[in-house]
């Protein structure tokens, strides 16, 4: 009898003629209709918009407690909107182990960018935070052209590093592990994208069962259940102050629920060529964003490196 009703609840949660489903079958129709390049323009601005407002955070909640804002937020909105628990309890073993690499990459990559953009600034780390997506081109096609984007990116990152090395050397640390979780995220994200639970070609990223938001949803609270233990106790402050809990809510709204998001549904249209050269964007944006949200004015040299950064990226070509 349990299996019966257990069957009929899935039956009423997957029922595409219940209200709530078509009206989810018309919001993903909607936005199946915007141009790709719409998703990643929306994470290209998100993805630094919402680190801007965590460094203003900073003067109240520590470091590590806006981190934590950030995964819980994501994930209770996921939990909401998702329910990524039956995404988890239904997948294959594989598949649970990438979630949980995944979920443990996120809360790692969070918490150092975070305390690499608390040291340095946002458009020297969102610089280096691509170098490691570079070489992961250059290893996976050893072309000359992708021999020349790393060299290029190098030379980009070493200009932006070698000033402020001696200062903050903790800083490029925490700004060069954020960047081997950015490029590990990347392998990984598009994994999701690209495939539903069962191994099979993912080709509706929107509104399909199991599909790469959904598992991306399952990743985000594994990633609140590992980084909560280590940074909780660093939120305490924000719990007796609403408005900075408030704040923190909408910095994990605007660093990991809408770029992420958005990167799913570019990384599922979009061929993996044309979503690497629009990585090149993003430098631009986090100077673009520190620049008007932190007042953080680049120098000529700063400039330089970033450009370089970018050249990198745009020669790069991802193997097929």
């Amino acid at each position: 009898m349990f299996s019966r009703v257990h069957a009929t609840q899935d039956q009423m949660v997957l029922d595409d003629t219940t209200p709530a489903a078509a009206r989810q079958g018309r919001f993903a129709r909607a936005v199946a209709r915007l141009p790709p390049s719409s998703y990643f323009l929306t994470s290209a601005v998100f993805h630094y918009l919402g680190p801007s407002l965590a460094v203003l955070l900073f003067t109240h909640v520590a470091v590590l407690g806006v981190a934590w804002m950030r995964v819980a937020a994501a994930a209770v909105v996921f939990c909401v909107w998702r329910r990524p628990w039956r995404i988890i309890l239904r997948a294959s073993m594989p598949q649970r182990r990438l979630y949980l690499a995944l979920g443990v990459v996120l809360a790692a990559m969070n918490c150092l960018f975070y305390l690499a953009v608390d040291r340095l600034p946002l458009s020297t780390v969102g610089a280096i935070e691509f170098l490691g997506t570079i070489a992961l081109a250059a290893a996976g096609s050893r072309t000359k052209r992708n021999s020349a984007a790393l060299v290029v990116a190098v030379a980009g990152v070493f200009v932006l590093t070698d000033i402020r090395l001696v200062s903050e050397p903790l800083g490029f640390v925490f700004a060069f592990g954020n960047c081997v979780g950015f490029m590990l995220y990347v392998v990984l994200g598009h994994r999701i994208a690209t495939t539903t639970t069962d191994g099979s070609t993912n080709d509706d990223p929107i509104g399909g069962q199991m599909t790469g938001i959904d598992q991306l949803g399952a990743s985000m609270l594994i990633a609140a259940l590992v980084a909560t233990p280590f940074t909780v106790g660093f939120a305490a402050p924000a719990f007796a102050h609403p408005v900075w809990l408030a704040w923190g809510i909408g910095v994990g709204i605007c660093s990991s629920v809408v770029p992420y998001i958005t990167d799913q549904l570019a990384m599922a249209r979009l061929p993996r060529a044309r979503f690497a050269m629009m990585l090149a964007l993003l430098p631009a944006a986090a100077t673009v964003i520190g620049l008007v949200v932190l007042a953080q004015a680049p120098t000529w040299r700063d400039l330089t490196g970033i450009g370089l950064v970018m050249l990198g990226l745009a020669l790069r070509k991802d193997a097929t």
